[in-house]
């Protein structure tokens, strides 16, 4: 494989879209503090994916094709690509079948340049609402989902404002530092591009943009008459270190802090192989027992599932309970945040002496299922820590008991696959400064589980009715969500414009 000329997919980048110049300097300064990892082939007897020879169905089913999972401090991990960027998009007008056609041809042509593996790149296609409303209202009926338990609704609904995000919907809801409103996104497609390799991800964002170049080679870009403008751009970045590398580059007032292991902001890793669900079982046809849809095998969109896509500002200096002079106070020790980030009956680890310096704890730590009613038991002060006051059980919730509240199969298997992690830039910060961010997106059967599993993990009912003060209510106050949506990620074998084929009149167009 000739390398690409990587100037040209720069500056082919920076005019193909507005919303991508903030993902080209985001990119540009991780490349010094980032390190190209050597991974462990995932499946010595596998052959890398070529197009039409096996690839999955299921489009984010890639745990195949990543290094098998490996043991840090006692726990299953297994790391993703260092690099992915999500790049939303909206459309011109409805894709005929020829576009159809063209973007098929080109999502062929960058696995056939780079091979389907972290080393490679890794690309989803996925589709929201607005892209579902340009084709007849019959079709969306007759071949999205149903939720099983309502065949009144569907399993792709649009995301809403969550219970503590700020937003009209939920007045007396604000933030300390970055107090904005949630805007609910209208984007018709969303790429997701995923690599260890930064210029594969410069270089395949420029042939869908127009450069006419693919690894090195000359190669026509889609010709696309519906158009394609990405409105928008979020580079995440996963790899043990590198947040605190970045926090020490930026000289944040933070970053003797954050913990020098941990590939989170938080520093705690959220790679635990046995927090996240085998992709099939979150399938709209799903397996494993699991089946929340009347999806059926051999329909439309039976190996599909729902994306959700957020933008995170996480407040850190609140996190670390930093003072005005830059020092951090009780309410930021390791023990406290543990107890915020897991739970409070008891939490799974107290610390070092030094609670602060360099994390102040261990980062790797397992995500146990206590059962549904675990966050509500610590809201009660069941099996909490004392207060230090006044001696009495702490009434404390910690974040992932609260989603466990729903986020599990009664034996306590995942029904959800994360793909999160560490951002930094300006995008939707009031003054425009770089901040620490948590790019989100999740995989779950339907957008009605994805509402309940964060209303739950907000838990303001607990909360209300066992008197917890919500500055002991898990992460909320931490973290507020700028950009929401939902999509629908199709199986592979429709991941190039949906219904494209199917004709019909768009100026019948809704649901």
């Amino acid at each position: 494989m000739t390398e690409p000329k990587y100037h040209l997919s720069r500056r082919k980048l920076l005019v193909s879209g507005g919303g991508l110049a903030a993902a080209v300097a985001g990119l540009e300064a991780l490349r010094h503090l980032a390190v190209t990892p050597v991974r462990l082939a995932a499946d010595p007897g596998r052959p890398h994916h070529r197009p039409g020879h096996g690839g999955p169905d299921v489009q984010f089913d890639i745990g195949q094709f990543i290094s098998p999972a490996q043991t840090v401090d006692g726990i299953a991990v297994q790391f993703p690509p260092v690099y992915t960027l999500f790049a939303p998009a909206r459309l011109a007008s409805t894709p005929s079948h020829e576009d159809q056609r063209q973007l098929a041809s080109a999502l062929d042509r960058i696995e056939a340049a780079y091979p389907f593996a972290p080393q490679g790149v890794f690309t989803f296609v996925a589709y929201g609402l607005p892209y579902f409303t340009r084709f007849p209202g019959a079709t969306f009926r007759s071949l999205v989902p149903r939720l099983a338990s309502d065949e009144s609704r569907f399993a792709l609904e649009e995301a809403v404002p969550s219970p503590t995000d700020v937003s009209p919907s939920n007045p007396g809801i604000t933030k300390r530092a970055f107090n904005v409103p949630v805007q609910i996104e209208q984007n018709d497609v969303l790429i997701t591009l995923r690599s260890d390799n930064a210029d594969h991800l410069w270089d395949v964002m420029a042939f869908l943009g127009g450069s006419n170049h693919l690894a090195g080679e000359q190669v026509r870009s889609p010709q696309l008459s519906c158009g394609l403008t990405f409105t928008s751009a979020r580079v995440m970045f996963v790899q043990r270190g590198l947040p605190r590398s970045v926090a020490d580059a930026s000289n944040l007032p933070f970053a003797a802090f954050v913990h020098p292991r941990s590939p989170m902001w938080m520093g705690f890793a959220d790679q635990q192989v046995d927090a996240s669900a085998p992709a099939p079982d979150i399938t709209f046809l799903g397996s494993g027992g699991i089946h929340l849809t009347t999806a059926q095998a051999g329909d439309y969109f039976d190996h599909g599932s729902l994306q959700h896509l957020a933008h995170d500002i996480l407040d850190m200096a609140q996190f670390f309970d930093l003072d005005a002079a830059g020092k951090p106070g009780s309410d930021g020790t390791f023990l406290e945040r543990v107890q915020y980030m897991f739970r409070a009956d008891p939490p799974p680890a107290k610390g070092y002496r030094d609670q602060f310096t360099n994390g102040g704890g261990p980062s790797f730590l397992g995500n146990t299922f206590r059962g549904t009613g675990d966050a509500a038991d610590s809201a009660q002060g069941i099996g909490t820590l004392p207060d230090p006051q006044t001696g009495k059980p702490q009434h404390r919730m910690g974040h992932l008991s609260t989603l466990q509240r729903s986020s599990r199969t009664a034996d306590g298997r995942p029904v959800h696959a994360r793909m999160d992690g560490p951002g930094y830039d300006t995008m939707d910060v009031p003054d425009g400064s770089k901040q620490p961010k948590l790019q989100f997106s999740i995989f779950v059967p339907t957008a009605d589980f994805f509402a309940t599993m964060r209303a739950n993990q907000a838990s303001l009912d607990l909360q209300h009715t066992y008197g917890v003060d919500p500055h002991d209510n898990g992460l909320e106050r931490f973290i507020t969500a700028t950009r929401r949506q939902n999509f629908l990620i199709p199986p592979r074998r429709h991941r190039a414009f949906p219904f494209a084929e199917l004709g019909g009149d768009p100026g019948h167009a809704g649901r």
